[in-house]
């Protein structure tokens, strides 16, 4: 009877789904909205009834791992994930809708009733769920009962504020021990904003946030006073001593860490409109990137990525490790910018391999993957497969459903270069960094270069620093960092302790720049001069 019923249950709602999809315009006022009302409550029960659904997947699992012999403890891992696939979302956030529905429909069922019948929102139903979490589970109930009625006729916010208040008066020691956790939770994040700008965020206990900001406020009011503001308004001194005090800079401008940028050759020699990229960030305009090059206080290094004229695409690169390290982990970084697991978009953490190395992996291009911690854990599990080219990653769950994402190029194919198959030095990346003056470019004796042993088999030399000052100005000089040769005389490998080595030894390259070496820093000497 079940067996066919699922499929029938599967066939009406993607009926439902086309008839919607293809539903013609209201006709009257009166009729749009009605429609707007029906949908929202819509909206509410199928939210609903995924929360019913993801905590049946739940059970299902866990019942089925149990008669398996799974450890109690080992149970459901990794259910968040296959969640967040399912709903085209990150892992973190499959986890979080994972916890919502368990909540919901065993701690919360009044105000899971009031969302199935659209009477709230999904998101106030988030709200209520938020604010009593760590009660405990017979005090949830008792907030579930008392809040039934109110639930439909209040916002979100006032909400959020009463369903607080009643569940620090119903356990006021949880509620002490709740704000103790939270202090633990404090951290620090970056996330672009609009304008080439980013949001810099604090988590931090209230007394310290609020002594902070007050410091800022207080010496940039003392700045202006002074008359050093400069034409800088209030919001904008404090927010240069901010930076300032966090890096220990003298100037918000001077950036004293090494920053990533890939823009094409022909958006930074020339007007080329190409959008640059900041790694992990995101996209910034050509101009602006080469004022970030040209105006940077900052020494500036550059080094030579290449890509497949056709397409734009990194070329591949091998390691003889085992680890992804060096510049092959860099390069994988750069390509895939965030984990690579559809919709995750974490931060990368590890650089790994796709199919394991005790599965006949090899450490090489097509085989690597860039993914978050917890990502990469969970392909370790079982069910779980990652299939993986440079072009594209395929996921499959222990349900045998697919996910694939493609790999998005680093920028199209640059025009000044798509001629010449065989010139396809397409991208550029930029680094900035301050150094010591006294301190001539590059390593100084005894430096460790990890990527040395991670020379591309299918790339140019181009990745020990050699330093190359093309200005008298102390605070600005190009490197350009290629310019070495391989020792061909030098043994491919060298036994240490019985331990059969690769190593590679590059000689300084003595030569006079190249035309195009020549017209990268005249490009960047003269746009710093105009500016």
């Amino acid at each position: 009877m079940e067996a066919t019923q699922v499929p029938d249950a599967l066939t009406d709602i993607l009926r439902w789904r086309d008839s919607l999809s293809e539903l013609p315009p209201a006709k009257t006022e009166e009729e749009a909205i009605d429609r707007i009302t029906a949908l929202e409550e819509l909206t509410s029960a199928c939210a609903a009834a995924q929360a019913r659904e993801t905590l049946t997947f739940d059970m299902l699992r866990r019942n089925r791992e149990a008669e398996d012999g799974v450890a109690s403890k080992k149970q459901g891992r990794g259910l968040g994930a296959e969640v967040a696939l399912a709903r085209k979302v990150s892992r973190s956030r499959g986890d979080a809708l994972l916890k919502f529905s368990r909540t919901l429909l065993v701690d919360l069922p009044k105000t899971y009733a009031a969302m199935k019948s659209g009477d709230i929102s999904e998101e106030k139903a988030r709200v209520v769920a938020k604010e009593s979490d760590w009660l405990p589970r017979e005090k949830k109930h008792e907030l579930d009962e008392r809040m039934a009625e109110r639930l439909p006729e209040v916002g979100v916010r006032r909400l959020g504020n009463e369903v607080r208040a009643l569940a620090q008066k119903l356990d006021q020691q949880a509620a002490v021990d709740h704000l103790e956790r939270c202090v633990e939770d404090r951290s620090v994040s970056v996330r672009p904003a609009p304008g080439n700008m980013a949001y810099l965020t604090a988590l931090l206990p209230m007394s310290q946030a609020v002594a902070a900001f007050a410091n800022l406020k207080k010496s940039a009011q003392t700045v202006i006073a002074t008359g050093d503001a400069g034409g800088r308004s209030q919001s904008q001194i404090a927010a240069d001593l901010l930076v300032e005090r966090l890096t220990g800079q003298e100037s918000a401008q001077a950036v004293p860490t090494e920053v990533h940028l890939i823009m094409q050759e022909s958006s930074l020699f020339g007007p080329g409109e190409e959008s640059a990229w900041f790694p992990g960030v995101g996209p910034i305009p050509a101009k602006a990137a080469r004022n970030i090059v040209a105006e940077n206080e900052a020494a500036t290094f550059i080094r030579r990525l290449y890509t497949r004229p056709e397409d734009g695409q990194l070329v591949r690169m091998d390691s003889r490790r085992r680890e992804f390290s060096g510049l092959l982990r860099r390069m994988v970084v750069f390509r895939d910018d965030v984990c690579r697991s559809p919709w995750c978009e974490a931060p990368i953490k590890h650089a790994d391999h796709a199919e394991g190395v005790a599965a006949g992996g090899e450490t090489d291009w097509d085989n690597s993957s860039g993914l978050c911690a917890a990502c990469n854990y969970l392909k370790e599990l079982g069910g779980w497969l990652h299939k993986a080219t440079a072009d594209a990653l395929e996921v499959v769950t222990p349900t045998g459903h697919h996910y694939k994402t493609r790999t998005k190029p680093l920028g199209p194919p640059d025009p000044r270069r798509a001629s010449d198959a065989k010139r396809a030095s397409d991208q550029v990346e930029l680094f900035g960094s301050e150094r010591d003056p006294g301190r001539q470019h590059g390593p100084e004796p005894g430096e460790r270069h990890d990527e040395t042993s991670d020379e591309a088999t299918a790339t140019p030399p181009g990745d020990r620093a050699r330093a190359e000052p093309l200005s008298a100005d102390p605070e600005f000089s190009v490197m350009i960092p290629w310019r070495y040769r391989r020792r061909s005389s030098q043994p491919a490998t060298v036994d240490i302790g019985g331990t059969t080595v690769g190593i590679d030894i590059f000689d300084a390259d003595e030569r006079p720049m190249s035309p195009i070496e020549e017209l990268l820093c005249a490009a960047i000497l003269e746009h710093r001069g105009r500016r």
